[in-house]
């Protein structure tokens, strides 16, 4: 009998549980989240209304604005077009960096990137960036940073309530929060799709990457369910794609991956690269006796710096010692973090571990005139990420003269370089060992023969310039200026 009786007490407890779940579950998602929602909804409308002054106000949404980066660089150029076009707009720029001061991000603007705006531009500062920071997430990595950039969204919403929101990070999640809660016009500038097609059948063909780890590769389940989640979240990510009034991506590659996601209009503007001056950097027609390889790109995993350090060991097999001794790999780039300070570090043990530690040199948050400086000493430009979107360190090492080895994938392959021998632009490798080949062969040219790349190079870069993306870019935002 007591056993019966404990057993009936176990089932109704249960069941309550079961009831107090679904009960609560109910009051939260049937009750809480639509009156909270309904309440913000008018509460953002009424601080319009009331602090309206007759000025435009746009707000970008760049969390990382101070990271001295190509995105960094489409920011800034768009931000001085802005406000040339349209003086009297006010310019807000939602961004985590809360270490640094207005002056002080707007001085390294000007130092690091080369781009000078005018001090009126305002900063929504956001406390809460980590949580669109992927090591937040271990799993559901892409899951977590699309709801960690909502309520980063909503937290700088909460201070500043702009009339148009352009997001310049790909954070498109957080621009529905502007559209849906804020009522405010929006646009984005897309780099790289938040996924893609190429991640889909990377997971798919169980291959082992930074974004996928090796216990999934190796798991046929686990790669199913990933791809199951995959799926899933690249119809809410075209779901949020829906909210964005004007989208903006910077090459080929975006636009074919986003036109399979989205389904919209969109524009393509090429990102602004420095191009005019650095074309006018002194050169000589023959090879230098030291021969500097320059590899410009952020200490993050997908630029695979590693494959750059695998070429360079494997090219010391391919050619004489006596000018292996003469070739330096520069490793030129920005630290956003104290991740990409260790990764960097990681860098240095793999060059030691290799035995190249005196041939290569790391060059880290170079100052702009500096940078000016690598590019006239540098005889070959190196870039290796996988898919890279766009590649504007590219172009820039391509303007300045340099004979360009890249990845042979995303915007260097569909965008930038041609590499059919009567309009050879540049080359494009996979492997350490075709980057190997490919830096020999560069090598073995004559002065006359890779004189005629470095030309065609120079003057096929002119449409990226930073006068045609303003351009360009100022055409597309248009619309959202109108009434």
């Amino acid at each position: 009998m007591d056993r019966f009786l404990m057993l009936m007490f176990s089932f109704v407890f249960s069941m309550n549980m079961v009831w107090a779940v679904i009960y609560g579950s109910f009051t939260i998602f049937g009750v809480l989240l639509p009156v909270l929602f309904f309440h913000y909804r008018r509460k953002f409308r009424l601080e319009r209304e009331k602090n309206s002054n007759g000025k435009t106000k746009v707000g970008i949404f760049h969390p990382y604005c101070n990271a001295g980066g190509g995105g960094e660089k489409v920011l800034w150029v768009a931000v001085q077009a802005l406000q040339n076009k349209f003086p009297n707009s006010e310019i807000y720029i939602y961004t985590g960096d809360v270490e640094a001061s207005a002056s002080e991000i707007l001085q390294n603007v000007n130092k690091n990137l080369n781009v000078k705006v005018k001090n009126t531009v305002k900063f929504v500062y956001l406390k809460k960036r980590r949580w669109v920071e992927g090591d937040m997430y271990p799993y559901f990595t892409l899951l977590g940073q699309a709801i960690g950039s909502m309520f980063l969204g909503f937290e700088g919403l909460n201070q500043v309530n702009p009339d148009i929101c352009i997001d310049t990070t790909g954070f498109t999640f957080a621009l529905t929060v502007f559209k849906i809660l804020g009522h405010c016009k929006t646009g984005s500038y897309i780099h790289y799709p938040t996924i893609t097609t190429e991640m889909l059948k990377r997971v798919q063909n169980r291959r082992a990457l930074y974004n996928n780890r090796s216990f999934i590769a190796r798991s046929a389940l686990f790669t199913n369910l990933k791809l199951v989640y995959y799926h899933l979240f690249s119809w809410i990510y075209s779901l949020a794609g829906q909210c964005s009034d004007i989208t903006m991506v910077n090459s080929t590659f975006t636009l074919e991956h986003l036109n399979l996601l989205w389904s919209k209009p969109l524009h393509l503007v090429y990102p602004p690269c420095e191009v005019d001056h650095l074309k006018k950097i002194p050169r000589s027609l023959e090879r230098p006796d030291n021969i500097r390889i320059l590899s410009l790109a952020q200490f993050r995993p997908e630029k695979d710096h590693q494959l750059q350090l695998q070429a360079l060991y494997e090219l010391r097999e391919i050619i004489h010692e006596d000018l292996f001794s003469k070739i330096t790999l520069v490793l030129c780039g920005s630290c956003r973090n104290t991740n990409d300070n260790e990764r960097a570090k990681d860098l240095k043990d793999l060059s030691k571990h290799l035995s190249l530690e005196n041939n290569v040199e790391f060059k880290i948050n170079v100052p702009y005139k500096d940078l000016i400086d690598e590019f006239r000493k540098a005889y070959i430009g190196i870039h290796t990420m996988f898919c890279e979107h766009f590649g504007i360190s590219i172009v820039e090492q391509m303007a300045a003269g340099l004979i360009m080895v890249a990845h042979r994938s995303g915007g260097p392959l569909l965008d930038i370089i041609e590499t059919s021998e009567g309009s050879r632009l540049g080359f494009l490798a996979v492997t350490p060992q075709e980057f190997a080949h490919c830096l020999k062969f560069v090598l073995d040219r004559t002065d006359g023969e890779n004189g005629e790349v470095r030309e065609r190079a120079k003057a096929s870069v002119d449409r990226f310039s930073l006068a045609k993306f303003q351009t360009e870019f100022l055409r597309a935002v248009d619309p959202l200026f109108k009434n």
